[in-house]
């Protein structure tokens, strides 16, 4: 058997496995429209210009301020996602996973905070497991954040499974935590800076 044989062997057997085990792959940008989202921003009338998805991209302008979030709710996930800062400096921004309740600015969920000085800390009003709150805020587990310069693209990947959260940024696990949530909706902020995801994917329990 040649090694072209092998390999195409081992894509076909991931793929029924993946099958077997009642998966389903999600990409949440493949249509530029804005049908599988929702946008809460704090001046109604400029939320269209907040977020915009352009040939596969997510384009995040910064202002005003809110967030996007996934029309659908998840259980038992894995995000997958690139993003980038597209402006002359790395700026504030956050990924939200468990995003539930109401609909306001700031949500009630996990955030992954994307700030350069704080990259891969862990905060939002849901209980996290050994951290303080009301407000929780965990440090992430690496003394420097692995995070790429400004303009080149970073990969983001998430598992959120029984309430068992880890995030991992260019191959680092870079926090973990157990959250009370183990449902809700994935969301990215608009706060202050532009920045872009690309490649987005949810791979969740059909």
């Amino acid at each position: 058997m040649t090694m072209r044989s092998i390999y195409l062997a081992a894509a076909v057997l991931a793929a029924t496995l993946l099958a077997s085990c009642g998966e389903k792959k999600v990409n949440l940008l493949e249509s530029d429209s804005m049908d599988r989202w929702k946008v809460v921003v704090n001046e109604d009338s400029l939320g269209r210009t907040a977020f915009t998805i352009e040939e596969g991209i997510l384009k995040i302008s910064g202002m005003p301020f809110g967030y996007i979030r996934s029309a659908q709710s998840f259980s038992d996930y894995t995000l997958s996602l690139e993003w980038r800062w597209t402006g002359e400096k790395g700026v504030d921004g956050g990924i939200f996973n468990f995003l539930q309740g109401e609909d306001k600015v700031w949500p009630l969920g996990v955030q992954f905070q994307m700030t350069p000085e704080d990259m891969g800390v862990l905060m939002g009003g849901i209980p996290l497991e050994g951290v303080e709150g009301p407000f929780y805020k965990k440090p992430r587990l690496v003394e420097s954040s692995p995070e790429r310069p400004v303009g080149e693209w970073n990969e983001v990947k998430f598992s959120c499974k029984g309430g068992q959260l880890e995030a991992w940024l260019n191959g680092v696990l870079v926090n973990k935590a157990v959250c009370e949530a183990k449902e809700g909706y994935i969301g990215f902020q608009s706060e202050g800076g532009p920045m872009e995801i690309r490649n987005l994917y949810v791979t969740s329990a059909k």
